[in-house]
């Protein structure tokens, strides 16, 4: 048993405070910006440059910022655009939604690969690596902050968070596991030269579609005929994967063919 007591505010300058959670998002981004600078530099995206790395950057932290903040609003917490309109832009007090995230980000994907003729896959093969292990830091940022708490249970390593009844399950560490084995297999996928396009992409999709609706089984969340909604959101992305990897592969054989 673990008595959770961590302060989620690393300091305080005045009357602003800089949390775990928000330092997170910002050494993410960063890393991503200096990740496809230097990818740019390699040529190893057509048509992608270090200054269209610049205005790509701008596109993905808007979209995923974005989408993730609304999706949670409009999905989980609707009456808050009423009551408090003003803490969907209060993205420091923690809560995003990933499905809204990951969306918000495709979008802002394509969007910029129509306008300067880059291939999305190709692309998108790559940032889901850094990806996949910023959304590994990102659930210890959540663990941190003592929020998306687990299931109550009597297991050894169970936690007792602050305003919560009871001993939990640490579900952000389960999915802080799971976001890194992720991120090996992708890794491993990615160093696979003979892999179609889009091969590595859809793999994140799945993996973390099927991983997160199993993991959420013990997590404390709100469920509607036995399942929560980022469980039903989870299964779409799995779906979805199944079906456009089937696609790219059948493409490819056709080709072969």
């Amino acid at each position: 048993m673990f008595y959770h007591n961590i302060n989620p505010v690393l300091v305080s300058i005045g009357p602003f405070d800089i949390r775990y959670y928000g330092l997170v998002y910002a050494v993410g981004f960063l890393i991503a910006y200096l990740l496809l600078r230097w990818v740019a530099k390699k040529g190893w995206i057509d048509n992608l440059n270090p200054d269209r790395a610049d205005i790509l950057t701008i596109y993905l932290v808007l979209g995923a910022i974005i989408g993730a903040r609304l999706l949670l609003f409009v999905f989980y917490q609707p009456a808050t655009f009423f009551t408090d309109p003003l803490e969907v832009l209060m993205i420091w007090h923690g809560g995003m939604s990933f499905h809204g995230g990951l969306v918000g980000a495709v979008v802002a994907g394509l969007l910029f690969c129509r306008k300067y003729k880059i291939r999305f896959y190709q692309l998108g093969d790559f940032l889901v690596l850094p990806l996949a292990f910023f959304l590994f830091i990102g659930r210890l940022a959540n663990f941190v902050n003592g929020e998306l708490v687990g299931t109550r249970t009597n297991l050894p390593w169970c936690v007792v968070f602050p305003d919560y009844d009871g001993c939990r399950h640490p579900s952000q560490l389960y999915e802080t596991l799971k976001n890194l084995v992720i991120f090996f297999v992708l890794l491993f996928l990615y160093t696979k030269k003979k892999l179609k396009e889009g091969v590595v992409f859809w793999s994140f999709v799945l993996m973390y579609g099927v991983m997160r609706f199993i993991i959420t089984f013990w997590r404390e969340d709100p469920r509607f005929l036995g399942l929560s909604g980022g469980q039903y959101l989870s299964l779409i992305m799995a779906i979805v994967a199944i079906v456009m990897l089937f696609v790219i592969t059948r493409n490819k054989k056709n080709k072969d063919n």
